[in-house]
């Protein structure tokens, strides 16, 4: 008999642990206009819907996810203190950073419902990136930078190497919410950048790239 319940114990516990978890808590979300003021889940998306220059953003509470209403889907500026900026990055990188050239970040701000979600696999993400790469390969003839500021999820991106945000400097500078996905920022050789808020298509950073070698601004 002691076997017996040994033997059930065992069974509960390795059903338990190769049991996925519930990775986001999905009841009582709220929602957020771009005054920081709570408004009902239809109004949020009217309101998301009717206004082109609208995007949203996460505000983390444990495993819920709330939403936020931000104006705005890209920022323009400038980094009053390149060098510094430029010296963060080429130490947490360990590589040299060509002065000429615009520099690409790809900021992942940490686990959330949309980079956790959809069909894609870790081949095809392999892929997508690869294509990214090459294209700014040809455009700059540069890499991106993947910066990261919670590494909780990238086990699915195992074949790009990620680096902590240096002192929380990219957050900080660029991307203040958390953003859904991913985003990315070009900056320019003289400290001119670009951004891009949540989940992107490669093509935006290429096209932003270029805009930034031609000296363009929004």
């Amino acid at each position: 008999m002691k076997k017996i319940f040994t033997l059930v114990l065992l069974v509960f516990f390795i059903f338990s642990c190769s049991t996925p978890q519930k990775a986001f808590i999905t009841d009582d979300i709220k929602y957020f206009n771009e005054n920081n003021i709570e408004i009902s889940k239809t109004k949020f998306y009217e309101e998301l819907s009717a206004n082109h220059l609208l995007s949203s953003a996460y505000i983390k509470e444990g495993l819920r996810f709330h939403k936020k209403l931000i104006l705005g889907r890209q920022e323009e500026g400038d980094i009053t203190n390149l060098p510094l900026f430029k010296n963060l990055i080429e130490t947490r990188t360990n590589q040299k950073l060509d002065d000429t050239k615009p520099i690409v970040i790809i900021y992942y701000p940490g686990k959330d419902p949309c980079n956790m979600s959809g069909t894609a696999t870790r081949k095809s993400k392999e892929r997508s990136y690869n294509k990214l790469e090459k294209g700014l390969e040809e455009i700059a003839q540069i890499k991106p930078i993947y910066i990261y500021k919670d590494n909780d999820g990238l086990e699915d991106y195992e074949s790009i190497s990620f680096y902590k945000d240096p002192d929380g400097m990219i957050e900080r500078l660029f991307f203040k919410e958390h953003y859904p996905c991913m985003s990315f920022v070009v900056v320019d050789k003289n400290g001119h950048f670009r951004s891009y808020f949540g989940e992107f298509p490669y093509e935006y950073v290429w096209e932003t790239t270029k805009l930034m070698l031609d000296d363009k601004k929004l």
